[in-house]
């Protein structure tokens, strides 16, 4: 009986200590391979807006398509979340590994892939951001290119994305005269409501307690 009471105590426990699992902040549609795409190494930068409208989020990961010379692979790139395109107030700036998945052939003779990542990115409450992406290496030091989506199929709040590039800029205009179709991607995250507060902990940890001591004065 001992020993039966102290499994599910040790079982409900772990159960209440599992971190959230991540889900998606913000899905700017998926992978169109066959439209345009744009440079993101080489000096040149795209951005795109993104929406946190779940509450409180820590971004986590990032995904995304991208257009590469046939065979070569996506090594890293660096990804920024900014308030304002290519500038503003920066939220993180990291150079990010990335793996790549789901590869196939387009029409133009590119690899069109799934590159994906994870970082410890910031907290962002609501609000709309920009996520910047630039400096990217490849194993064959090629050009790669962010896929254009135009934000078909995107599913959440705030999409389709704004976009641009950092050639498009014309110094002293905010924002960016020129702008781009939206490209493909996915930021992943927890958000807010999602993990237990200190205080939700202890209640369940007691109702484990009165759990026990029932189980006591009531063997089964």
């Amino acid at each position: 009986m001992k020993t039966w009471v102290a499994s599910v105590a040790l079982a409900c426990l772990a159960l209440a200590a599992v971190p959230a699992v991540a889900g998606t902040v913000y899905n700017d549609g998926p992978i169109n391979g066959t439209t345009d795409a744009w440079t993101i190494n080489f000096g040149f930068a795209v951005a795109d807006t993104f929406t946190v409208s779940a509450g409180t989020s820590t971004i986590t990961g990032l995904s995304f398509g991208a257009w590469l010379v046939t065979g070569d692979v996506l090594l890293s790139a660096q990804v920024a979340l900014t308030s304002e395109a290519f500038g503003g107030t920066s939220y993180f700036n990291q150079v990010v590994s990335f793996t790549q998945s789901g590869c196939s052939l387009n029409q133009y003779g590119f690899d069109v892939c799934t590159e994906t990542g994870a970082f410890q990115g910031p907290t962002l409450p609501v609000g709309t951001y920009w996520l910047n992406l630039q400096n990217a290496v490849t194993l064959g030091n090629n050009p790669i290119y962010w896929d254009e989506n135009s934000g078909v199929g995107c599913t959440s709040p705030g999409c389709p994305s704004e976009a641009t590039c950092n050639s498009c800029i014309v110094p002293g205009h905010h924002p960016p005269p020129q702008n781009l179709p939206p490209e493909s991607f996915t930021l992943y995250g927890n958000s807010g409501g999602t993990v237990p507060e200190p205080g939700s902990i202890a209640l369940f940890g007691s109702g484990v307690l009165g759990i026990i001591g029932w189980l006591r004065r009531h063997p089964i």
